[in-house]
């Protein structure tokens, strides 16, 4: 199972940033990782990131590293902004995307991700949309793109700069992608074995009660046995 995960933008992407100055691309970035990690806890599973912290990838070059690694589904992490971004408006919520066709799978998928923001976040459901983005229409693969909040809207602006909604929304998309493709998580191998360490044997018991002193001032387990 390949995902690739498209922080969009970029550090330098002018205007993409909340009214007091936050960059859309940290919030961006902070989800991916964030997804990257639970992600990585299921069998058979490989992240590929689109995006890059040293420059802002084009759009082009997104899609085509996408399509040329033929994964099976790609996911764009945004966040939103209405007017002209350098004033706070009332426009809120959470939406996510597909492409204008409305491809079932990616419908689908998109309606089991929303579902999962909203119920997780209490935000304002504004629902599946359509749209001809260029990571959903060049993108040969099943893509959403998912608008996590309102970078105008003062109250989301300052979740968006929380660690706690990052993850909030990192595990809320990455919920409804394992249900939708029914992952399995990876199983623990841990090991059955137990191997002790002696430390020493004496022919008095004084001497060994004295190192076993030691060694609990230490933070370490002692058993003296005859």
């Amino acid at each position: 199972m390949k995902i690739a995960i498209d922080a969009g933008h970029g550090f330098d992407t002018p205007g993409k940033r909340t009214v007091d100055g936050m960059k859309e691309y940290e919030f961006n970035r902070a989800v991916a990782n964030e997804m990257k990690k639970l992600l990585m806890k299921y069998e058979g599973v490989t992240v590929l990131f689109t995006h890059s912290d040293q420059r802002d990838v084009a759009l082009n070059e997104r899609t085509t590293k996408a399509n040329q690694k033929k994964v099976d589904v790609f996911i764009s992490i945004h966040a939103n902004a209405h007017g002209n971004g350098k004033q706070w408006t009332s426009a809120e919520g959470i939406e996510t995307y597909v492409y204008t066709t409305k491809p079932k799978a990616a419908t689908r998928l998109a309606q089991m991700v929303q579902n999962g923001l909203i119920t997780s976040t209490k935000r304002k459901n504004r629902g599946v949309k359509t749209a001809n983005f260029h990571v959903l229409k060049a993108t040969s693969m099943t893509a959403i793109l998912c608008e996590c909040g309102f970078m105008t809207n003062k109250e989301e602006a300052a979740l968006l700069q929380t660690s706690s909604f990052r993850l909030t929304c990192a595990k809320a998309i990455v919920d409804a992608i394992v249900k939708y493709y029914q992952l399995t998580k990876t199983k623990s191998t841990q090991s059955s074995s137990l191997y002790k360490v002696q430390v020493g044997a004496f022919s008095t018991k004084q001497n060994a009660e004295t190192l076993a002193k030691e060694l609990k001032s230490k933070g370490f387990d002692t058993l003296i046995v005859k």
